[in-house]
């Protein structure tokens, strides 16, 4: 059987109910109970979840032959797996947004706060410009509010939060999505059985 990591929450439902539409169904996964690890000798799969930053990880070092995890996550730790699909769910976009006064061109050191830092940093050497990055785990949005940077690098869905809390989009760095992986590894030995599975998919996100 192959082993697919799936992301913890709404998407990782998302993404299952594609996997079920395309073939891969596995009844116990809809049942409610602790368990860890999902069967279909059926369908000749294994599901677990996992946290969704974990996906690559488990797909990277072969733990899973095949995962999903957002793109975001493939540009900021930057696996060594293979990209074979875009599912085209969960999709927002990675910017830059800040205090609706502030205007980043005009600022000749930028602070940029931010859970991407390779994101923003490879983002602004594209721009040839040095810049301060600051990591933070959560609240991105306090940190121009307080004086903490100039603008952060985050990603932003319907914008709303921004809004309520005076800030506003500056620039679009790039469209961000749940994108289907594969262990390198596992992909040589059982590439028509992968292959399949993608195609199969890929039909099921035409139909979204």
């Amino acid at each position: 059987m192959l082993s697919i990591a799936l992301p913890k929450g709404r998407l990782g439902e998302k993404v299952y109910d594609l996997f079920e539409r395309a073939g891969y169904a596995c009844p116990a996964i809809r049942e409610k109970n602790r368990r860890l690890i999902f069967e279909s000798r059926a369908a000749g799969v294994r599901y677990f979840w996992v946290k969704p930053s974990d996906v690559a990880i488990y797909v990277e070092r072969g733990a899973a032959d095949l995962g999903v995890a957002g793109k975001d996550i493939l540009l900021e730790y930057r696996p060594d797996v293979y990209e074979l699909l875009d599912l085209g769910i969960g999709r927002c976009r990675m910017a830059v947004a800040g205090k609706k006064e502030c205007d980043p061109d005009m600022v000749h050191n930028l602070r940029v706060a931010t859970k991407f830092p390779n994101i923003a940093s490879d983002y602004y050497a594209r721009l040839g410009r040095d810049i301060d990055v600051i990591r933070l785990n959560g609240s991105i949005e306090l940190a121009p509010i307080l004086g903490l940077s100039d603008v952060i690098v985050d990603i932003v869905e319907t914008g709303a939060t921004l809004r309520e809390n005076n800030l506003e989009v500056k620039s679009e760095i790039l469209p961000i999505s749940a994108r289907l992986i594969a262990n390198k590894t596992a992909y040589r030995f059982r590439t028509a059985q992968m292959e399949q599975i993608a195609q199969r998919m890929k039909e099921q996100v035409e139909k979204q």
